[in-house]
């Protein structure tokens, strides 16, 4: 059994929020997929970003279930467009993150990192600078023009998602890596 959640807010003032990303790509997935429910249970949080480890340890009840977790979650340190797959790293700042690494007592997960800062014409990544900045980007919507690039990343994540359920974590990490 695998377990799946995506990271955001509640509300409807954060649903389209750069955020809601890994919401918004878990919500695509689900809508997109049938998978048993005995092989996924998609975890819908109501709690918001900072207490995300709430919801999820009413599901995940012990470390052994934790390894079969996959949390999917914004990135501002990736370029927009881009994922990266991650098993038992840090939370990397990440406060939603860190609510289910201090919740659930372990880093032994699966990470799905959705990239959401813009990049230079070189392609590096060029993420505000300043935590008022910064708040106000990530609560943020997507303008139109990335919305497309948006739904082109949700299938990536989709894909993933599906290969870590079906061939495993190691399989996702070298094909979308």
């Amino acid at each position: 059994m695998f377990y799946l959640v995506g990271l955001g807010n509640p509300g409807d003032e954060y649903k389209e929020s750069r955020h809601n990303t890994g919401r918004q790509a878990v919500d695509f997935f689900a809508k997109k997929n049938e998978l048993s429910p005995k092989k996924l249970s998609i975890i819908e949080s109501k709690e918001f970003m900072n207490n995300s480890g709430k919801a999820v340890a009413k599901i995940v009840k012990s470390k052994k279930a934790a390894q079969s977790l996959i949390v999917v979650y914004d990135d501002i340190d990736l370029a927009f467009g881009t994922l990266k797959i991650s098993y038992n790293k840090s939370s990397g700042g990440h406060r939603g993150l860190e609510s289910i690494i201090k919740t659930l007592k372990t880093k032994e997960f699966t990470r799905i990192r959705v990239g959401i800062s813009p990049t230079t014409s070189s392609g590096k990544v060029k993420k505000p600078e300043g935590e008022k900045k910064v708040l106000d980007f990530i609560l943020g919507s997507f303008k139109p023009t990335e919305k497309e690039i948006l739904k082109k990343t949700f299938k990536k994540v989709s894909e993933a998602i599906s290969t870590i359920i079906e061939d495993g974590r190691e399989k996702s990490m070298n094909m979308f890596n």
